[in-house]
């Protein structure tokens, strides 16, 4: 008897997470989850859930504790993500964003990436955003998707070797709490995103970018960010 499939999925009360925590259980998947809240998927089969915040310092020690109870995981999908519109007047929520969407996906992978290369097999995957570059409006989530982005791929390129890999999956607009921009161009859904992550773990990509629209329209919106600076506002 072939055993099911294991994934790890952090951040996965709501939003992407959760749709896509019930599209691998659909699919045969155990599923371990951790979030800052109880999870609505209460003792659902094949199921169980671990409450931890990952900007805490708490959190590596209630990961650790999941992995020893459970062992290796074939894949951890980090979709933990916070965002806040800039206010010039108040910046305390600022270092709390880079926390949870840098920092939380560090920490993530300090503690599972190991186990992996260890076991010579794993998928590493991270939810960053197509959105990744300079922003006036929201300056921390870009810049902690950006530094998300680029430690994802550097990971890629150092563990591909050892039999683990790992994916950077950008995003533009999915219909969740997080998408607080008064325009939304391209917004997909959180089932048509919990797709996209389902096949990039099947496809096992380095990167993948969704919508294919957003990737044009925010380049043309990350020149006109620059020419800001050459040529003032």
């Amino acid at each position: 008897m072939v055993s099911a499939r294991r994934a790890l999925v952090i951040g996965n009360t709501d939003g992407i997470g959760l749709a896509l925590t019930r599209r691998l259980l659909r699919e045969g998947w155990a599923v371990a989850g951790v979030s800052r809240r109880a999870s609505s998927l209460g003792e659902m089969a094949g199921y169980r859930h671990a409450i931890a915040d990952v900007a805490t310092p708490e959190y590596p020690a209630a990961l650790r504790a999941l992995l020893a109870s459970g062992g290796t995981f074939d894949a951890c999908i980090f979709c933990a993500g916070i965002g806040e519109l800039l206010n010039v007047d108040d910046l305390t929520a600022e270092s709390r964003v880079f926390a949870v969407n840098l920092l939380g996906a560090v920490e993530t992978a300090a503690i599972v990436l190991p186990a992996m290369r260890a076991a010579g097999r794993g998928h590493f995957v991270g939810l960053s955003s197509i959105g990744d570059r300079t922003s006036p409006d929201a300056p921390s989530y870009a810049a902690s998707k950006a530094g998300l982005s680029s430690y994802l791929e550097g990971l890629a390129l150092a563990l591909r070797p050892h039999g683990v890999q790992v994916t950077n999956l950008r995003f533009g607009f999915v219909d969740t709490k997080m998408a607080k921009s008064p325009v939304k161009p391209f917004m997909m859904t959180v089932d048509r995103a919990a797709r996209h992550v389902v096949r990039a773990i099947d496809r096992r990509p380095a990167v993948l970018s969704r919508p294919f629209a957003m990737i044009a329209l925010m380049t043309v919106l990350s020149l006109l960010v620059r020419l800001r600076f050459f040529f003032g506002s």
